[in-house]
């Protein structure tokens, strides 16, 4: 039976809790919640309804810092309890049953995903009616699990379907209705038409700046799919004008400690690094981990993903010290948050990796390569463009150690992975091309490697335009194997081009200027060009660090 007394001090909580959320106090909040659930347990019973709701509640609140398994496991219990104990038409099982849906689908699991939206659309339609905006949404959602598991026509219908509900309800130029120009947009990108994805987009781009205006933060949402479009495409340069505009936006609509200019920021900061800027991408991230350690927090995934490009950043930069910590505290965030075998773990897993491997800590490296791949695999989609990348990695790793039957089978299915879901031109293919000829040079096999070279270099200069680092990275290995050839002026000549590129871009100590300084000084010796050697050999000491 239950205690009023204790019936009373469960709403009080529940208004304090509301209270909280409204602020977004969420650890604070996390804290009430966790006291009325073991309230209503005392006052009720662990099969009451005011238990349901305690776990509903705590279930939105760790929904909301990112810790999605934890998440998951609430509103799993939460949803037994009701079913047991309300009509099975009531709202507060379609509620339950869409926010477990909502954390199976961020854990990839899109099966258990599908079955629970299609008990919630069908108790949607049963309540509200087939028309209802309510049922819009659910479609959406069922129509995004069904796209995940390569159900693309299905998906498309459901799309169509909730547009016209939404348009039936809203009229065609109702900004409510352009969501389903934004799925339709997600959809045509899944399956590679990013042509079609770039219409709709800029046809939603239209209606929201028709009537909200250009300097909404709706507008700016629109403008960063685009540009993440145009970065998919390799054509960096239109997407950092895309991001900076969005940045603006976000940062005079919301203010400049919002979530979403840290999201912009991080969107600006990559899209830098792919045109080769490192050094204007690095303040872009630090200020973008100084929001996002408050909003949303210290252990969500959105933290997580900025922790681990950050990291990478310093990679590539030669500061391996500061590296390691950054994927640690990354891949702990995401471990909490989606589990050890989620498909999210695979970039910071592929990228300690990479970290390892420069270290010469290879056993370490292989070991994570494989997990990467692992939990990329298990998802599902073993032909995503991601996993070549990590196959790449690996394949890096076992040519180095001369395991080259291992390795060319791992470079040839990166490849054909990215040839398949790519362009022929994606500058991801250019990496795969320019690993593979490298291995040739290591195999002596000068003859296949050297159109490889070239046409990475081609795609790399067309792509990313003639001063990026990689069309540096592609020249020196087109130089390295001219000169185990014997090829040595026409080395030179290519070595001195990547200097050239690398002395505007990256770091005074970058781990790539002074290999490039080492190499050219190695070849102006082997050339009789002595002074010119000593002088670039004293380069390379003043410019290496004493430790990383």
């Amino acid at each position: 039976m239950e205690d009023p007394i204790q019936i009373d001090e469960l709403k009080a909580l529940a208004a304090e809790l509301s209270s909280l959320h409204e602020q977004g106090e969420y650890e604070r909040a996390v804290s009430v919640a966790e006291t009325a659930l073991k309230a209503a347990e005392e006052a009720a019973g662990p099969d009451s309804l005011h238990v349901a709701r305690a776990l509903a509640d705590l279930a939105t609140l760790r929904e909301i810092q990112g810790i999605y398994a934890t998440a998951a496991q609430l509103y799993r219990q939460a949803l037994v309890i009701r079913e047991s104990a309300l009509p099975p038409g009531h709202l507060d099982i379609a509620l339950n049953l869409a926010g477990l849906a909502r954390m199976e689908s961020v854990l990839e699991r899109h099966a258990e995903a599908e079955s629970l939206l299609r008990r919630w659309v069908t108790l949607l339609v049963r309540n509200s009616g087939p028309d209802s905006l309510a049922v819009a949404v659910a479609l959406e959602q069922l129509a995004g699990e069904c796209s995940a598991q390569g159900g693309y026509d299905e998906a498309e219908s459901l799309y169509r379907r909730a547009q016209q509900i939404r348009e039936r309800a809203l009229g065609p130029e109702h900004p409510r209705v352009t969501l389903g120009l934004d799925h339709l947009a997600d959809l045509a990108a899944t399956r590679g038409d990013h042509a079609e994805a770039r219409a709709l987009n800029e046809q939603a781009l239209s209606v929201r700046e028709k009537n909200l205006g250009p300097d909404h933060p709706d507008t700016a949402f629109t403008l960063s799919r685009l540009a993440a479009l145009y970065d998919a495409e390799g054509d960096h340069a239109t997407s950092r004008s895309l991001h900076e505009r969005v940045l603006s936006i976000r940062k005079q609509a919301l203010g400049p400690n919002h979530p979403d200019v840290a999201t912009g920021l991080r969107d600006l900061a990559r899209s830098f690094v792919a045109q080769g800027d490192r050094l204007a991408a690095r303040p872009l991230f630090e200020r973008a981990l100084a929001i996002q350690e408050s909003t949303p927090g210290p252990h969500h995934p959105e933290l997580a993903a900025t922790l681990a490009e950050s990291a990478d950043l310093h990679r590539v930069e030669g500061e391996y010290l500061q590296a390691e910590p950054l994927y640690e505290r990354a891949l702990a965030i995401r471990e909490a948050s989606l589990g050890p075998d989620h498909p999210g773990l695979a970039p910071v897993l592929a990228g300690l990796a990479d970290l390892y491997y420069i270290r010469d800590l290879h056993d370490e490296a292989e070991t994570l390569y494989r997990r990467s791949l692992s939990v990329q695999e298990q998802s599902g989609r073993p032909d995503d463009p991601r996993v070549a990348l990590t196959l790449n990695g690996l394949a890096v790793l076992l040519s180095v150690q001369g395991r080259y039957d291992e390795a060319e089978p791992l470079y040839r299915r990166a490849l054909s992975i990215q040839e398949s879901t790519l362009s022929d031109d994606h500058p991801d293919v250019a990496n795969s091309i320019g690993n593979l000829a490298v291995m040739y040079d290591s195999q002596g096999r000068y003859a296949q490697a050297e159109p490889l070279h070239r046409r990475a270099l081609a795609i790399r200069q067309r792509t990313l335009g003639p001063d990026h680092p990689y069309v540096g990275t592609s020249l020196e290995n087109l130089a390295e194997a001219y000169r185990v050839q014997g090829r040595l002026a026409e080395a030179v000549s290519l070595y001195e081009r990547a200097l050239v590129i690398e002395e505007h871009l990256v770091g005074a100590g970058s781990p790539e200027l002074v290999e490039s300084l080492e190499n050219l000084a190695t070849l102006y010796r082997e050339s009789d060009r002595r002074e010119e050697a000593d002088a670039f050999e004293e380069r390379a000491r003043a410019l290496r660090p004493t430790e990383r």
